[in-house]
């Protein structure tokens, strides 16, 4: 049996999954996306994720025909599917796409497909972090696209990835916001943990609201650790007690170094109390998942 797609309230082979290359969402990167994980093949934060998108495709006018309700019971229908073909106590990612469409059809695609998680490279980062090089692009403003509206236009992470592994092969890059302040690595929230503060996130209106960031938010809660949103500048990330990333696959991971310096406790001690209070969570432990998968 072969993993399926969605592809207009139809499932399909994933072989079959295919984009017209006049569609604006390939000719002008007018896609709006979400992506989201499974826990013993159910997906998180769902209903989170699908009302982001719902934001999303109010601020591109885009107006699909298929509820949401029905691109729900899909998700879950197609995540079942494709998580009986994965090996034994492995998990999957889910990518949705919504596209424009042709120029004046106003008929968007909506597109869904998954893939199994990069556990090897999950692993790495849980145990050894990661490497930011701090880049010369620039985080998009809100006067381009609003910080909110979450899409595949990604040609500044592409860029900034780019020159990070230029300096330094491996890193990823750091982004800051116009002003000069961190906002995000690509493709993940960055936090930074101070004795004194507790985490400290880069301001709301600089950064997409993650549904992984605030699940973090509400994990941090339970544990008493405070968090705020503050302006964050390099020379502070350099000082903080710890580092760390957020994002849908991995759900936190510590960064070991930026610019070619250590930064935070190499232990990582709140980094590993917030990835244990995400696995209580889930009722699944997210380490060991790695450790014997990858």
């Amino acid at each position: 049996m072969k993993p399926l797609a969605y592809y207009n309230s139809e499932l399909i082979d994933r072989d079959e999954l295919t984009i017209d290359v006049r569609d604006l969402g390939f000719m002008m990167g007018t896609t709006v996306s979400e992506r989201l994980r499974t826990f013993r093949g159910n997906l998180f934060q769902l209903e989170a994720h699908l009302e982001r998108l719902q934001e999303s495709l109010n601020i591109t006018q885009m107006q699909p025909d298929i509820p949401m309700a029905s691109l729900h019971k899909a998700a879950v229908l197609l995540a079942s599917q494709n998580h009986s073909l994965l090996p034994s106590s492995s998990d999957l990612g889910l990518s949705i796409l919504v596209t424009p469409g042709l120029s004046g059809t106003d008929q968007c695609n909506v597109m869904m497909y998954t893939d199994e998680l990069p556990f090897t490279q999950m692993l790495h980062w849980y145990q050894h972090g990661v490497s930011l090089q701090v880049s010369d692009h620039r985080q998009v403003p809100a006067n381009c696209w609003p910080s909110e509206l979450k899409c595949r236009s990604r040609m500044h992470y592409y860029l900034a990835d780019q020159q990070a592994r230029q300096i330094q092969p491996g890193a990823r890059a750091l982004l800051l916001d116009q002003n000069g302040f961190v906002a995000e690595a690509s493709t993940a929230n960055i936090l930074i943990y101070e004795n004194q503060k507790g985490l400290v996130s880069p301001r709301r209106t600089q950064i997409l609201p993650g549904i992984s960031l605030s699940v973090l938010q509400s994990l941090a809660a339970e544990l008493d650790i405070p968090m705020v949103h503050d302006d964050i500048t390099i020379d502070r990330l350099m000082m903080a007690d710890e580092v760390l990333l957020c994002s849908t696959s991995p759900c936190i991971w510590p960064v070991n170094q930026c610019n070619g310096h250590s930064v935070g406790n190499a232990t990582n001690p709140i980094t590993e109390r917030l990835l244990q209070a995400w696995s209580n969570n889930v009722k699944m432990d997210i380490l060991g998942q790695a450790k014997q998968l990858g």
